[in-house]
C-alpha cells in the first residue's frame, strides 16, 4: 500500500491508520491466543508496519503527518466481551505518544483520533438497539456521532496550516460521553 501511494504520488503527505475492529466479544474465560492475536493483528501490528513504512518518506521531506484511530474504550475499558480490543487501542495510544517523540525532530506530526460511540456498521454489528440506546443516554449531546462528525478532526490533524503545533494527542470526539 504504501509502495503503491509513492509510486502514484511520489510522497506520502498523511497517513490515516483507520483499520480496526473488536472482531468479537469474547468474555475472558473464553479467550484464546488465535483470538488475541487476530484482535492484534487488525489494531495494531498492522497499524506499526503502516506507520514505520510511511515515515520514511516523510523523513526524507522532513514533513508529514501520521493520524491513528483509537477508541474511547481506550481510555474508559469496553463493554463486556471487548478486553482485547480496549487493551488494542490503548496501546495505539501509547504507542503514538511515544513514536511522536521519535518523529517530531523529522517534522512529523503523530496524533490520533479517538472516536466515542460512533453509529456505524462496527455499532450495529457489535450492540444492538437496547445498547445503542443505553449508551446516548450517556452522551450529552443525546445522540450517537457519525462518522461525518469524526471529518472535520481529521482534516485539522492533516493540514500542517491548522495544527502544526499539535503532536502526541488523542482527540476525543464524542458528544460529550468522555471528558477527561
Amino acid at each position: 500500500m504504501i509502495d503503491t501511494a509513492l509510486k502514484r504520488f511520489g510522497r506520502i503527505d498523511v497517513l490515516v491508520n483507520n483499520a480496526g475492529s473488536l472482531v468479537a466479544r469474547i468474555p475472558l474465560d473464553k479467550l484464546d491466543n488465535q483470538f488475541i492475536d487476530k484482535v492484534f493483528d487488525l489494531n495494531c501490528r498492522q497499524l506499526v508496519h503502516c506507520c514505520r513504512l510511511a515515515a520514511e518518506p516523510m523523513k526524507a521531506r522532513k514533513n508529514g503527518a501520521i493520524i491513528n484511530v483509537t477508541s474511547i474504550a481506550a481510555r474508559n475499558g469496553a463493554s463486556p466481551g471487548g478486553s482485547i480490543y480496549a487493551g488494542a487501542k490503548a496501546f495505539v495510544s501509547a504507542f503514538s505518544k511515544t513514536i511522536a517523540k521519535e518523529l517530531v525532530s523529522f517534522g512529523i506530526r503523530v496524533n490520533c483520533v479517538s472516536p466515542g460511540t460512533i453509529h456505524t456498521a462496527f455499532h450495529d454489528r457489535f450492540s444492538d438497539e437496547a445498547k445503542r440506546e443505553t449508551a446516548r443516554k450517556t452522551i450529552p449531546m443525546q445522540r450517537l456521532g457519525l462518522a461525518e462528525d469524526c471529518a472535520g478532526t481529521f482534516l485539522y490533524l492533516a493540514s500542517e496550516k491548522a495544527s502544526g503545533y499539535v503532536t502526541g494527542q488523542v482527540i476525543e470526539v464524542n458528544g460529550g460521553q468522555l471528558m477527561p
